[in-house]
């Protein structure tokens, strides 16, 4: 049984072509990149250039941006204090999303640029769906603390 399920065997029985990790998770619809915890996020900047840097699983976009040198504020260090880590999603991203918590919908009330798409970096936490996203930082920030 346990030679049954080695992806070697699998694949030799079934005469699956086998390249790498990618075609022994394939069918478990993994990537590599999901393996290793890790996925990219595009980041366009205030001037437009994009920007794409390597998440790891369970971080925030705020976490990301500072550890990347991206210029996200982010002056409450992610305390929900302030409006500085705004960012603009894509439609179809931010329906994605968990939805925002009465605190985080405060803060975002007072972030320059609001937009039906805005969420505070410092409350999206990074997973697997999220591979290859793009998030927009707005041209403009203030902190209002």
């Amino acid at each position: 049984l346990a030679d049954m399920l080695r992806p070697q065997s699998i694949a030799a029985k079934y005469s699956l072509p086998r390249h790498g990790v990618y075609n022994q998770y394939r069918c478990f619809g993994v990537t590599p990149r999901q393996l290793q915890n890790e996925v990219t996020i595009n980041f366009v900047e205030r001037d437009g250039e994009t920007v794409s840097v390597k998440a790891k699983l369970g971080e925030t976009l705020l976490d990301v941006a500072k550890d990347n040198d991206i210029s996200l504020e982010g002056a409450c260090e992610g305390t929900l204090a302030c409006s500085t880590c705004h960012l603009i999603f894509k439609p179809e991203i931010c329906e994605t999303l968990p939805e925002p918590t009465d605190e985080e919908l405060d803060m975002l009330d007072l972030a320059f640029g609001l937009t039906d798409t805005s969420r505070l970096g410092c409350q999206i936490t990074i997973t697997p769906e999220m591979d290859n996203m793009t998030v927009e930082i707005p041209k403009e920030s203030y902190d209002v603390r």
